[in-house]
This record gives structure tokens, C-alpha cells and sequence, in this order.
């Protein structure tokens, strides 16, 4: 696809997403394989690319920099790839003395859609920018819509703990953050979710 068609192309999705319109993205492959109490899906999800970087946490505009010109360019074959959903970021919040939330040690990730992944994905140039290959596993989420500010994702990550511990689930690693539509889409029409990953029984 030449410069300005990807270009084109991107606004449209992103006119669209505005109202809550995902279809045109690429999205990983899931089968709920369970739900649970206040809405909580048990996911299977299929093994997926992701390129990621490192990040302090949901909203680092620098870490979505460095992913976003990824896949505008910045790989060894100049390649523009297409946008995807959901942008995960994860991380441990640290308490501050202001509402601020901070990742230590976590991560932003794109997903790349399947036919980039099977092509075989170009290598990152720009420094801390890497290519995962993330394998199949299931996944607890919880669906939320409006801003995902710190208080209220907090809330919802306190609800899917408490759900999971009340059933007996084992997670692996901290919960992250799924976000599918961009800053400025209408919040009520948002797609947000706090997700963990599970140990398989």
C-alpha cells in the first residue's frame, strides 16, 4: 500500500473509531470459554506477534510513539503496517502523593495482524522497540466502557481480582490494560478492559 492509500486508510478508522467502529481492525483470535459474575469472560486466545516497548504505564505517549512509528516505517523494510486493537499496557501502579500512575517495568504492546505475522514481521529499528511472539493462553477480562482514569480502572482491576479469587483462579503476573479506540472517541462508545493472565487448569 503506497504512503498516501495507509494514510487514508488510517483516518477513516480513525473518523470511525471516534463512534465506537472497530470492524476495519485487525483483532487477536479468542473463544470465551467461560463467564463469570459482573460480566468477566474466561478467554482462550490464540498465539499472536506483538511488537512492544518499554513503558510507564497506560497513556505513556512516548512508549505509543515509538510502537506507532513502527508501524508507520521505522522496521528494516520501511513497511506500513496496519493499526490493530487492542493496545495493552501493564505495569505494577506505584502509590505517589499526587493521583499519578506510573509503570515499573511494564510494557506497551501493538498486536500485528495475522498476515504481517505470517509474512514474517520486519525487525524494529529504533532502539527499545522489539518484536514477541506472545503463545496461546487464557486470559480473564473485564469489559468496561468511559475514561479509564486511574481511579476507575483501579476499581475495575479490584473487581476482577476479587470475581477471580472468589472461583478459585490462579493468575500469572500483574493485570493489564486493553485499550481499543483512541483518545478521543466518544467515552460511553469506548471498549476499555483490565485483563490478566491465568494459570491453566
Amino acid at each position: 500500500m503506497d504512503k498516501l492509500a495507509y494514510y487514508l486508510v488510517t483516518l477513516v478508522e480513525s473518523v470511525l473509531a471516534i463512534f465506537g467502529v472497530r470492524a476495519l481492525y485487525d483483532q487477536p483470535r479468542y473463544a470465551i470459554i467461560e463467564r463469570l459474575d459482573r460480566g468477566i469472560e474466561i478467554r482462550a486466545y490464540e498465539a499472536r506477534l506483538a511488537v512492544e516497548t518499554d513503558a510507564r504505564g497506560q497513556g505513556d505517549g512516548e512508549a505509543f510513539g515509538r510502537l506507532f512509528r513502527y508501524i508507520t516505517g521505522a522496521n528494516r523494510t520501511s513497511d506500513r503496517i496496519a493499526m490493530t486493537a487492542p493496545v495493552e499496557s501493564g505495569g505494577r501502579r506505584i502509590a505517589m502523593t499526587v493521583p499519578v500512575e506510573q509503570a515499573a517495568g511494564g510494557t506497551m504492546r501493538f498486536f500485528l495482524p495475522r498476515d504481517v505475522a505470517e509474512a514474517g514481521a520486519p525487525e524494529p529499528t529504533e532502539p527499545g522497540v522489539r518484536l514477541v511472539r506472545v503463545p496461546a493462553e487464557q486470559i480473564a477480562a473485564l469489559r468496561f466502557s468511559g475514561r479509564a482514569t486511574p481511579e476507575f480502572r483501579a476499581e475495575q482491576e479490584r473487581i476482577l481480582a476479587e470475581v477471580l479469587a472468589a472461583v478459585g483462579r490462579s493468575t500469572t503476573g500483574s493485570q493489564v490494560f486493553m485499550g481499543y479506540d483512541p483518545p478521543f472517541a466518544i467515552p460511553f462508545l469506548r471498549r476499555n478492559e483490565v485483563a490478566v493472565r491465568l494459570v491453566e487448569l
